[in-house]
């Protein structure tokens, strides 16, 4: 895969993840929970949110892996981008909580 596709496939892949906790009431999409009765509550999305951040990175730096070496990052890196995956979070969360519901 070239260095173009890699980098489009994580931007894709980053939106995908960022609104995934907050467009469906699984678990990852995949995990039923049964013991929340109406929603999943806030907490739940946010811990979502954190773990499908970090396999993102896991994901992206598997790619830039397999292109050549990877460079190292320091803090302020992982900071830009978990602010980055909020912003990018910012769509579902106005879908899920303060979008009017009509009739």
């Amino acid at each position: 895969m070239g260095n173009s596709a890699s980098v489009w496939l994580v931007i894709v892949l980053a939106v995908l993840a960022a609104n995934t906790p907050f467009v469906n009431e699984r678990c990852f999409a995949v995990i039923s929970l049964k013991w929340f009765a109406d929603a999943k509550p806030l907490w739940v999305r946010l811990l979502e949110l954190i773990v499908l951040y970090f396999c993102l990175g896991f994901i992206a730096h598997a790619l830039e892996a397999g292109a050549g070496n990877p460079f190292p990052q320091g803090w302020e890196f992982y900071a830009v981008n978990a602010c980055l995956f909020l912003v990018l979070a910012f769509p579902g969360f106005v879908y899920r909580y303060l979008k009017r519901k009509h009739g």
